[in-house]
């Protein structure tokens, strides 16, 4: 297994873990047409470019094939990043691929001091697994997700 940044050629593995994980992670938790709108918008080839240039992005490689990613935003003027995304393809989850893109995530980001996510309160593994990082519930709210509400904590973790 290889942890790497990504590079313009890993884009379609990318999009296609993106896909996969959204399907199988938010079944019951938001309508499969709102999943798609997501997919596409944040997704797309240029939205990918963007990404590259603009945030940290790790691929988990195993055999030449994607398995896994994370995406951090660079920290801010206050030491602050945002983890946007980890999503792995379901035969990877619970091999510790999360926990190893986190972990090179926050070694990669030079000044990091605080991390925050946004996670769905209705999933349970995620919000297990960030607790286990030593993330803490800041808040919960609404959100309004396309037309459908969604119940999100906002989660953080201080890096010391």
């Amino acid at each position: 297994m290889i942890i790497r940044k990504m590079e313009v050629k890993d884009i379609k593995g990318v999009q296609d873990v993106a896909k996969a994980s959204w399907h199988s992670t938010y079944e019951g938790i938001i309508p499969v047409a709102i999943q798609n709108r997501f997919l596409q918008a944040a997704y797309h080839d240029e939205m990918m470019q963007v990404r590259l240039k603009e945030s940290l992005v790790l691929v988990a490689e195993e055999d030449e094939n994607i398995v896994g990613f994370a995406n951090f935003t660079y920290p801010n003027e206050t030491g602050t990043s945002t983890l946007t995304a980890i999503y792995l393809l379901r035969d990877w989850q619970g091999e510790g691929l999360g926990s190893a893109l986190l972990r090179e995530g926050l070694k990669a980001l030079r000044g990091v001091e605080k991390v925050l996510l946004d996670v769905e309160v209705e999933n349970e593994a995620a919000v297990h697994f960030y607790k286990r990082k030593g993330f803490m519930i800041e808040e919960t709210y609404d959100d309004d997700f396309d037309g459908h509400v969604l119940h999100t904590h906002l989660m953080s973790l201080e890096i010391v």
